[in-house]
């Protein structure tokens, strides 16, 4: 895995960098609270960008033995663990079962399938995978799953999760070594504990341009919005980057945000409970160059006391 340190990826940016997590926003104050190794810390903002990602949810079906049992990607920890295990069975030629049949499910079992050729996998998912593609798409996908020799097993749901596989509702049970859990989604509940208006499953309900129907000040992106299109709800899930979103200019704010006199914006971006904090300055004419600054609220020139953006990652 590539070492990327973020202070150097950002050097030359205009771009602070604050390592922490954050742990609430006063939507009243327009502050972010982040805690940091050096202790705790307020983050202002007049825009702030929510980008605070989601979670595989091993408690979303209440499917027995799925937490205890199941490997997830959640965290590089998380994800490190599991590639370590998989090291391991591959020399022994062992067994993979990939649970869901999303867009990570799928991405998951083809490539460990790829990089590990002595592994067996098995895709298990209730419904077809790939379903919402097009037919080509799902030609050439169920084509990949043949030439890696990917088994898959559809039309049935998951009721256990036992040490040494998966056991599914008509019955069958699918030995395994290990087992990686890709379906269901948790968002964190930082939203909805800070008064942001959200849906049921706790994302940020938004209009087209991203923006929050409770607090226009932010905006929310990724997972972490309740996106809706002209034919409906767009999915949540974490391969959600193969989704569409509405048509927002990716590299600066609607223009209502533009026309604003402050230039302190804010970003919070993260996909686990440990977060980083970054302050951007947002008064540049140009486009950012990096997708973290595409946030920032392009403004007039700035106040020398109010350059400050807060940004949890």
């Amino acid at each position: 895995m590539a070492d990327h340190q973020i202070p150097e990826l950002l050097a030359g940016t205009g771009v602070e960098f604050v390592r922490g997590t954050a742990t609430g926003i006063d939507i009243t104050g327009r502050t972010v609270a982040v805690r940091t190794p050096e202790g705790a810390a307020e983050l202002p903002y007049d825009s702030l960008v929510y980008a605070i990602g989601s979670s595989t949810d091993t408690d979303a079906d209440a499917v027995p033995g799925a937490a205890e049992y199941a490997e997830t990607l959640n965290s590089p920890a998380a994800a490190h663990h599991f590639a370590t295990r998989l090291a391991r069975l591959a020399a022994d030629g062992g067994t993979v079962a990939v649970c869901g049949g999303g867009l990570t499910g799928i991405e998951a079992a083809t490539e460990i399938a790829e990089s590990h050729p002595g592994l067996r996998v098995t895709l298990i998912s209730r419904g077809e995978p790939g379903a919402m593609m097009g037919r080509k798409a799902r030609a050439h996908l169920h084509a990949a799953f043949g030439r890696l020799g990917i088994t898959l097993r559809a039309g049935s749901a998951i009721t256990k999760v036992p040490p040494d596989g998966v056991e599914l509702a008509d019955g069958r049970h699918i030995a395994s070594d290990v087992c990686l859990w890709t379906t269901g989604v948790r968002v964190s509940a930082l939203a909805a504990d800070s008064g942001i208006a959200v849906d049921g499953r706790g994302l940020i309900l938004v209009d087209a341009t991203l923006r929050s129907t409770s607090h226009p000040e932010i905006h929310a992106i990724g997972d972490a919005a309740a996106v809706r299109q002209a034919w409906g709800q767009v999915s949540t899930a974490p391969a959600r980057a193969a989704s569409p979103s509405p048509r927002t200019p990716p590299t600066r704010w609607p223009a209502g945000c533009a026309a604003r006199p402050s230039s302190r914006s804010a970003s919070a971006t993260s996909t686990s409970p440990s977060a980083s904090a970054a302050a951007m300055p947002s008064s540049s004419s140009r486009a950012p160059t990096t997708p973290r600054a595409a946030g920032s609220c392009t403004a007039g020139p700035p106040s020398p006391t109010r350059r400050r953006s807060a940004a949890a990652r």
